[in-house]
Order: structure tokens, then C-alpha cells, then sequence
């Protein structure tokens, strides 16, 4: 009897404790895991994991690389067998070390929602990456200063307004009269410093050049996609060189610094140049705005801070936009189950769909978004951010993808860097900027 009553007894408390560890500490196996990137936003990822399972039944599992481990922490996991479901790579050079894992997408949801489907990676006729957060270079102007000179009955051209500037001929002409006039106008120049010292030179040699080499590319289209034909260029020709120096010249010639001085600044001291209101334009993304607006006694106003492509005089620039792009791209692993791949595709189709996730997206991981599921109310609301948003939204545009992200090496361009800045001092003619760009390259990818 004793016997009996203590079977029953240890019976009645296994089954309580599986029912506790059911209820307290269990979770159902996780359909979708996301390797995270961005060590910042882990817990804000956490917190959309949990949402997420709350509204759909769905457990998503969040696991974050730390701070610069991201590819050894991805090899590793990738191995195991409840790898990744969802991990990025960055841009097409991280596509080429992982193709193997990645999911041909074009047929979902996710790239449906791209305001731009040229920002997708593609290979072939797939889809292999979606960008997630994207960002935006080009000229930022100053609204104000601008309408000041458009009003100036001595201006020698006939040009009336920003929108009518859409060619490289129409915005030469417009800075030269404006550096006749600075004075009337109260700047010190037309562009702010080109910075060139050591480590700020990135908006030339990376920024700057992005733009000739894009359209060089865009006539080689085995691939028809500029980006991957750049990754796969042993050599490049630098067709467009002589646009590359137009536009450079430009900004070094009608600039509040002389030539001779500016392998001494920095991009803190243009933005700060702009910011004070001691130039009309400045280079720069929308990532400037918090140096813009952080710089104290500012003078520029928040609704007057504007950005516009950067034309080299190609024929047809009437259309260009600005330069966006990013490094950041969802992929999906092509090694695990359907189910686990249709339920990763589905949980970020919610984040960037549903207002739950797309409020997380905006106000706590702060994105400007490539999607068409976003309202501009939707979108961050400082005035950058705003022009990206508007030149991704606008169908005239043809904005130039960031193809710098298939350049060689660092070391390549810290020597376009140095070049130019010979360039710029007097030291070097423009054919020796152009030799370094053509050598450089084809010795890095020999």
C-alpha cells in the first residue's frame, strides 16, 4: 500500500514539473533565427522577438554578434545545425563570400516592398539581399543663401531656382556667378573645404569617385548590375575621368579654403563651415545633419537644409538623383527548411509592414527605410532624412547605387586620397590622379 502511495505521489510530481518547466522556462523551438549585426540594438531586437510571438505564435530567436565579430561569429553558427535563418551581409562583396547560403527572394513579400528594387543584391535573374537601412550623399545647400542669390538682380544667369539646376554646365554656371558675388551674398565661398588631411578624405576618393565609376560600369552590363560589375573589373578604364575633375575642381576652385591649405581639414571643419553659415554647399549625407545642427552658434536654418545630385556633365544627367545606397542586407539561409525560410520572410514582412513593427523600426532603431510600406511621417523627421526619403520616392529620379562598396581595398583609396591631394596643392597634374586610379586598381585585383 505504502508502495502504491508513493508511486502515485512521485507520478503526481513529475507531471507538475513538466507542466512548470513548460510554463516557466520552455520555449517552443524557434522557427526564425536572426544572427543580429548591430550590438546596439540588441535589446530593441529582443523586444520585436517577443512582440512578434505575442501576436503570432511565431518564437524568434535573437542572437547578437559582438562588436567586430560578426563574420567569425557567423561562420561559426552557420555550421550548427539550428543555424542562422536570417543573417546580413554587406553588400555585394559579403554576398560573394556567402552565395552559397543565400536564398533566391525576388518572388517575396519583402523585395514587393523596396521603393527601389536596383538597391536589391542581385546575381543573374535572383534576388539575394534586401537592403534594410539605407542612406544618401550629394550636395547639401542651403536654401536660404540659395533664393538670396536667385534674387540678386546682378546674377548673369538666368537660372531662377535649385530645380532648374540639373545638369553639371547648369551648376558650374551657378557657383562661378555665386563666388563673383559672395560678398553680396555674406559667405566666404560657395563650397566649404574640401578636406583632404589624412582619414578625411573618404567624400572624394570613395564618395566622389562612386559617381564616374558607376556610369562607367552601367556600359559594361554583362550583369546588368553596376555594382557586381565593378566586383568582377580586373582592370577599369576611368572613361569618365575628365567628369570626375569637373566636378572636384569645382568645389576646390570656389571654396572658402585655399587650395594649398586643405590637406590641413577635416569634414568637421566643412560641416561646421556650412552649419555657421559661412558657405552656400558642402558634399556631405544625411548622416551630417547631427554635425550640422550640433555645431554651436548655427546659423542654418532646419527647413533650409536641401540636398542636390552631384552632376559630372553625362549626357542625360537631367534625371540623376543622389547617391544611395548601404551596406547592410537581410539575407535568408537557403540551408535550412522551407518552413523555417517562409516563417523567416514572414517576420520581416511584419517588421517592415505592421504598425508594430514598423513604429520599432522608426522611433527605436531610427531607419530610413526602402520600403513603400513606410509613410513619410513614418520615416525619421530630421530634414535630411527627409531628402532621402523624397528623391527614393520620386519615380524622375535615377539614383546612383553605392557601388563603392565593390572597391578593392582600403589602401587603394588612400592613394586616389594622396593623389588628389597632390592634385589639389599643385604637386600633381590630373593625368597623375588618373594613372593612380587606373594602377592602383588593376594591382590590387591582379
Amino acid at each position: 500500500m505504502k508502495n502504491k502511495i508513493l508511486a502515485t505521489i512521485l507520478s503526481l510530481i513529475c507531471i507538475v514539473s513538466c507542466f512548470s518547466l513548460a510554463g516557466c522556462g520552455e520555449r517552443k523551438e524557434a522557427l526564425v533565427y536572426y544572427l543580429n549585426f548591430k550590438p546596439e540594438s540588441a535589446a530593441v531586437y529582443e523586444e520585436l522577438a517577443k512582440k512578434y510571438e505575442e501576436e503570432t505564435g511565431i518564437a524568434v530567436k535573437v542572437v547578437t554578434a559582438a562588436a567586430n565579430t560578426y563574420e567569425q561569429t557567423l561562420k561559426s553558427e552557420i555550421a550548427k545545425s539550428d543555424a542562422p535563418t536570417i543573417f546580413q551581409v554587406n553588400g555585394p562583396i559579403g554576398y560573394d563570400a556567402w552565395k552559397d547560403y543565400c536564398l533566391d527572394i525576388k518572388d517575396s513579400k519583402l523585395y514587393s516592398f523596396l521603393t527601389d528594387t536596383d538597391l536589391a543584391i542581385k546575381d543573374g535573374d535572383g534576388i539575394y539581399g534586401i537592403p534594410y537601412v539605407v542612406e544618401g550623399y550629394g550636395i547639401i545647400y542651403n536654401d536660404a543663401i540659395m533664393e538670396k542669390y536667385f534674387a540678386l538682380k546682378s546674377k548673369k544667369t538666368n537660372i531662377n531656382s535649385v530645380s532648374e539646376i540639373i545638369s553639371f554646365d547648369k551648376l558650374k554656371a551657378v557657383v562661378e556667378d555665386m563666388t563673383t558675388q559672395k560678398e553680396t551674398l555674406g559667405i566666404q565661398g560657395v563650397f566649404a573645404s574640401t578636406s583632404l588631411s589624412s582619414g578625411e578624405d573618404w567624400r572624394w576618393q570613395t564618395h566622389l569617385l562612386n559617381v564616374p565609376l558607376y556610369y562607367e560600369m552601367v556600359e559594361n552590363d554583362n550583369k546588368n548590375d553596376p555594382t557586381l560589375n565593378l566586383l568582377d573589373a580586373k582592370e577599369i578604364k576611368h572613361n569618365y575621368s575628365k567628369n570626375f575633375q569637373n566636378l572636384f575642381d569645382l568645389y576646390i576652385n570656389n571654396s572658402v579654403t585655399a587650395k594649398t591649405l586643405l590637406g590641413s581639414k577635416s569634414v568637421a571643419d566643412s560641416m561646421a563651415e556650412f552649419a555657421l553659415g559661412q558657405v552656400a554647399m558642402v558634399q556631405n549625407g544625411n548622416w551630417g545633419w547631427s554635425q550640422i545642427s550640433g555645431v554651436k552658434g548655427n546659423t542654418v536654418k532646419e527647413s533650409d537644409v536641401k540636398m542636390m545630385p552631384m552632376y559630372i556633365g553625362i549626357e542625360g544627367e537631367e534625371n540623376q538623383g543622389i547617391c544611395i545606397g548601404t551596406e547592410n542586407y537581410f539575407a535568408i539561409n537557403k540551408n535550412v527548411s522551407k518552413e523555417k525560410q517562409e516563417a523567416s520572410l514572414k517576420f520581416l514582412e511584419w517588421l517592415f509592414s505592421s504598425e508594430t513593427g514598423k513604429k520599432y523600426v522608426s522611433e527605436k532603431l531610427g531607419f530610413i527605410t526602402p520600403f513603400n510600406t513606410f509613410t513619410e511621417a513614418e520615416q525619421p523627421a530630421d530634414p535630411l532624412a527627409k531628402e532621402i526619403v523624397r528623391y527614393m520616392s520620386d519615380e524622375k529620379y535615377e539614383n546612383i547605387p553605392w557601388i563603392f562598396t565593390a572597391f578593392p581595398s582600403e589602401a587603394f583609396k588612400k592613394d586616389v586620397g594622396n593623389a588628389l591631394l597632390d592634385y589639389a596643392q599643385g604637386t600633381k597634374k590630373w593625368e597623375d590622379v588618373e594613372k593612380t586610379v587606373i594602377s592602383k586598381w588593376k594591382s590590387e585585383r591582379s
